[in-house]
């Protein structure tokens, strides 16, 4: 059975809880995508899946049936103490408080541990199945695919916006650094539209559901992430600016002089297709470019 609204006004309202917007606690209370979450993720029985934002439970519940073992992170203590005590029978999950990120560049410690336990009983691949938290959606995203956790895929619901970004083709406003890094490494499906009234409370916009399936060989991409996603940011960090203006800037004369071999540096970042920046990261490779200003691996969220 999945959760519905009533279900968890009543579990709330038994706890003494009510939604925080801070947290941007909005519950899935659509049943139909909740189980279709589930299904398109794909999950096998030696499995260990990473939820983010568990909330009630209600996705954690169908989680349980599935995979070897489920690793659920709640950063509201009130919720915590309300999974712990429904799941307090549960082998096969770990429940984590607090939030996922350390910061905007680093997957949480407590995290990071939660999943090499479950690995120990869990031995199949990695997913993460979630109705994510919008305000961390992206740099989690973005930090798990460039992690060495080898997250195999992931599932999720996420801000529309966000999902246009995702998607987004060159020339157009949604393009940008987390179009190319996630269009380079993976594999991106959109499952569903999700309405505003699919959540309790409804939130403001629409939501959409993914399916991204992280490529088992990205290229040059894989082979230098950190590099990749610091020849991307370059480009983009003046976006009215050419890539010679952004290059000279970031990596120096030697860089622009490569790359203009390759390509045209008079035209702006949002120009070029994924696979043309690509080919970039290996002239970038040739000449050992470092940028001169640091970056973190959660710099494409435009």
């Amino acid at each position: 059975m999945v959760q519905t609204k009533r279900e968890i006004e009543a579990l709330l309202t038994a706890a003494g809880i009510r939604p925080k917007r801070r947290f941007g606690q909005h519950f899935l209370i659509d049943g139909n995508l909740m189980r279709r979450l589930v299904e398109v993720a794909d999950i096998h029985p030696a499995d260990l899946v990473l939820e983010v934002g568990a909330g009630t439970g209600g996705l954690t519940d169908l989680l349980l049936e599935r995979a070897g073992g489920v690793v659920a992170v709640e950063i509201d203590h009130h919720l915590f103490a309300l999974l712990s005590e429904r799941f307090a029978q549960a082998a096969s999950l770990t429940l984590v408080r607090g939030d996922a990120l350390d910061t905007k560049h680093r997957i949480a410690t407590a995290v990071l541990q939660a999943i090499g336990s479950g690995r120990q009983r869990a031995s199949g691949a990695l997913l993460l199945v979630a109705n994510l938290p919008y305000d961390i959606a992206t740099p989690l995203l973005v930090n798990l695919i460039l992690s060495d956790l080898n997250v195999k895929r992931l599932c999720f619901t996420v801000q529309r916006e966000v999902g246009e970004r995702m998607e987004g083709r060159p020339g157009t406003k949604a393009y940008g650094p987390l179009s190319i890094l996630l269009q380079t490494l993976c594999r991106i499906e959109r499952i569903a539209r999700v309405p505003a009234e699919a959540f309790w409370p409804r939130p403001a916009v629409e939501s959409s559901l993914y399916r991204l399936d992280v490529l088992e060989d990205p290229g040059v991409a894989g082979e230098a992430p950190a590099a990749f996603v610091a020849l991307v940011q370059a480009g983009f960090r003046h976006r009215r600016k050419t890539l010679r203006f952004n290059f000279d800037h970031a990596f120096g004369q030697a860089m622009c002089d490569r790359a203009g071999d390759v390509l045209d540096l008079s035209v702006r970042a949002e120009t070029l297709a994924p696979a043309q920046w690509v080919e970039l990261a290996r002239v970038m490779q040739t000449i050992d470019a470092t940028p001169v200003w640091p970056c973190g691996p959660s710099g494409p969220s435009e």
